[in-house]
């Protein structure tokens, strides 16, 4: 019989643990939220980069800004529920809070109105475009001859269009003009109508500068009196037409700029979230604005009036506006605008 000499029995050394990933550290969670909130400023409050607005696609992105802040408002609370269960996340829901306070801040003034003017003249104006002169011309009349206007600008309109929309107001007196004639398709002009009320006015065809696609039409005279009326259009802000964009704002600014009362209504293709626009007429006051209503789109007419762009206005140099109306009328992408100027 053997015996086995007893086994020395080693102590259990237990495994080292795992390294610990270090806690980022409150002032690391800031500059991320910050890093974050100012990549999405950029989308939201492009005009307040440096006018990054000016160039694509951010032109196109802001001209959409109410329905970006909507978009930013979700993001916020989705972030704030968030914070429930992870505290630390804090950073980031107040970092896009102060984003999105600069951005309705943008928009809060222009759902205000101003106090109604007293005194002064009436003018009202109707602006329309027509969609390549395709726009129900019937539906267009019958308005004219309800509201009674006493100045129309209707972009996209040539002689053609306004060859078949003057037979059905003839009785009514107005005059007008085109600004381009038969052989030019109706996409590349204005017409400018006027109420009899003014008696015998002059029009002026003009271009912003040579490269402009579409001629304005300018109403002097009569008794229209030191009065200047303009029926403008400017150049889409597509990709390959931005600069010539910037140039045609520019030069509508012309008319709010000097001692001579202007008022200019058309199809500006931006909007007032467009620092382009903004700085263009500067001296001019939107009716649309005054009247609370400057979130209310006017194009396309495909989306509801909350979600579109308003890029529709009417600016005057010398009066406030009464009433503002963005109407239906069949047959365009745009919706009409119709206001009441009191002119000082």
């Amino acid at each position: 019989m053997s015996i086995e000499p007893p086994t020395e029995r080693l102590p259990v050394v237990p495994p080292p643990p795992a390294p610990r990933r270090p806690r980022r550290g409150l002032a690391g969670r800031i500059v991320g939220a910050v890093a974050f909130a100012l990549m999405v400023s950029v989308f939201l409050l492009p005009d307040l980069w440096f006018g990054l607005d000016r160039w694509s696609p951010f032109t196109q992105l802001i001209a959409f800004r109410p329905v970006l802040v909507v978009g930013v408002a979700v993001v916020v609370v989705v972030l704030g529920l968030v914070t429930l269960g992870m505290r630390r996340a804090w950073p980031f829901p107040v970092a896009m809070l102060v984003v999105l306070g600069i951005g309705v801040s943008m928009l809060v003034p222009r759902m205000l109105a101003d106090p109604l003017p007293t005194g002064g003249e009436a003018l009202k104006v109707l602006s329309f475009n027509v969609y390549t002169g395709d726009a129900d011309v019937n539906a267009l009349a019958d308005t004219i001859r309800r509201e009674r206007p006493d100045v129309v600008s209707l972009p996209e309109a040539g002689e053609r269009y306004r060859e078949r929309l003057m037979p059905l107001i003839e009785d009514l007196g107005y005059t007008s003009r085109a600004s381009v004639g038969e052989r030019s398709q109706d996409v590349n002009g204005v017409v400018a109508l006027v109420s009899p009320r003014f008696g015998d006015v002059d029009f002026t065809v003009g271009r912003v500068d040579e490269n402009s696609p579409f001629p304005y039409v300018v109403v002097t005279g009569g008794e229209l009196g030191d009065l200047r009326f303009v029926a403008f259009h400017s150049v889409a802000p597509t990709a390959g037409s931005v600069a010539q964009w910037r140039t045609d704002l520019a030069g509508a600014g012309e008319w709010c700029r000097g001692d001579t009362p202007t008022v200019v209504a058309g199809d500006f293709n931006a909007s007032l979230d467009h620092s382009v626009l903004r700085e263009a007429m500067a001296s001019c006051g939107d009716a649309a604005s005054q009247r609370g209503s400057a979130l209310t789109a006017t194009w396309p007419t495909s989306l509801p009036r909350w979600l579109g762009s308003e890029i529709d206005h009417v600016f005057s140099t010398t009066g406030t506006a009464e009433s503002f109306e963005v109407l239906d009328l069949p047959g365009s992408d745009h919706r009409a605008v119709l206001t009441t100027l009191r002119l000082a």
